[in-house]
């Protein structure tokens, strides 16, 4: 356990399940910004079509993201290659289901809606964010008894 944490855990007011929102918002917003700048990169510098970028960023950002995740959100402890099997099967399966919502929602906005690519993208960032923390919270990273 980490100095921080034990530290943060003599608070009274400080459980594992504010520590686990706590450690996601961290990590989801490193995810994010590994999400937004990928993508970026990708429309501004390289000038990619956006649904190329927002595929090479969502690539990024999901391996990211499930090593950050494990480690240090949910503190996943997998000993078997089922148990681990199941994990990143989970994990990159919903994430997949979360990216089919991030790319139909791109679409919209700025194919449907004329909305700039970049803003588009924050504004579904939020949403997939969401999205993800409840999939992994009581699906993909519960913990099993």
């Amino acid at each position: 356990m980490s100095r921080v944490r034990q530290l943060l855990d003599k608070l009274p007011w400080y459980t594992d399940n504010i520590h686990s929102i706590l450690m996601y918002l961290i990590m989801g917003g490193f995810t994010t910004l590994i999400n937004i700048v990928t993508f970026w990169l990708c429309t501004d510098v390289l000038n990619w079509d956006y649904r190329i970028a927002n595929t090479i960023a969502w690539v990024a950002s999901v391996l990211f993201a499930y090593f950050s995740n494990k480690k240090y959100v949910f503190e996943s402890y997998t000993p078997t290659w089922k148990e681990k099997a199941r994990e990143v099967s989970s994990f990159f399966g919903f994430r997949f289901l979360t990216y089919i919502v991030d790319f139909l929602v791109m679409i919209l906005l700025i194919s449907g809606l004329g909305i700039n690519e970049l803003w588009a993208k924050i504004w579904t960032n939020v949403i997939v964010l969401i999205l993800n923390y409840v999939f992994s919270k009581w699906i993909i990273f519960k913990v099993r008894k």
